[in-house]
């Protein structure tokens, strides 16, 4: 580990200890008893506050200086595992699933103006987004599958599918969507699929319902499902090049399941402890 690491560990550590533990009873009662799961607690852009003070901030974001902090995804490690001792540990360092990824996504494949319009938003921690790929219909763990399909029209991309599990697309912060679809279904099989970006507001994008996972709904942030019905998006939300989409994911995913484990990790050291 690097002297920047160690303290930056140390840091998120104490961070941890002062305010994030003390804070969680705060926060599940808000969404217990306020009378709407799907609010955000107030304490929760406090956390946020004052860790971007602190300089704690997109810690996660590891090979881009301009925006992340220089970090390597091994010494970013250790600060998932203690960010993961607590179910809010992540959101207040704006270290949070699934931004994360697409944060990543956004820095490594995207143009200028989707930089400018959904990237620093999200840095900035001032709205939150979803990753649309699987699919109810498909067994979507091989993403190959996936059926949605992206066909351009003029100067628009027009997307028809449903998805489920989309993980945060319930969050009212939620502005969003990195979807992924099939804009030529015979292309090689690696590359059929192609990566977009679908505003949440956009004309046809209806949020069925949100889901639950062991009966719980994971208010405020949840997982939906999700149908898209002749969205019509201009042909410069597409995320790198037509075809390109299954290899984004793969780029999208190998870092994000390092900290998701490591997250599981400081969950298990402290709940089973």
């Amino acid at each position: 580990m690097s002297e920047k690491a160690e303290d930056l560990k140390r840091r998120v550590e104490a961070f941890m200890n002062e305010y994030v533990y003390a804070a969680e009873a705060e926060y599940h009662d808000h969404i217990e008893n306020s009378g709407n799961r799907w609010s955000i607690p107030p304490i929760m852009e406090e956390l946020k506050k004052k860790a971007k003070e602190q300089g704690l901030w997109n810690l996660f974001l590891a090979e881009f200086d301009e925006y992340g902090s220089g970090l390597t995804n091994l010494e970013y490690a250790p600060l998932a595992e203690i960010m993961g001792r607590s179910l809010i540990g992540a959101e207040p360092f704006n270290c949070s699933a699934p931004d994360t990824g697409n944060m990543e996504v956004l820095a490594r494949y995207g143009t200028e103006e989707q930089k400018q319009k959904w990237l620093i938003p999200l840095l900035n921690g001032e709205i939150r987004s979803a990753f649309a790929m699987t699919e109810p219909a498909v067994a979507s763990s091989d993403a190959t599958n996936i059926q949605c399909s992206i066909k351009r029209e003029g100067d628009e991309y027009v997307i028809n599918g449903r998805k489920w599990w989309i993980s945060g697309a319930p969050d009212p912060r939620c502005k969003i969507f990195i979807l992924m679809g099939k804009t030529n279904p015979d292309a090689p099989r690696h590359q059929q699929q192609s990566q977009i970006l679908v505003p949440r507001d956009t004309p046809g994008v209806t949020i069925i319902r949100p889901m639950k996972v062991f009966g719980s709904d994971d208010a405020p942030h949840g997982h939906a499902e999700i149908e898209f019905k002749n969205v019509r998006v201009p042909v410069s939300n597409l995320i790198g090049e037509e075809g390109g989409g299954f290899a984004i994911a793969q780029g999208r995913l190998g870092p994000g399941r390092i900290h998701h484990c490591m997250r599981l990790i400081g969950c298990a050291q402290r709940h089973w402890s």
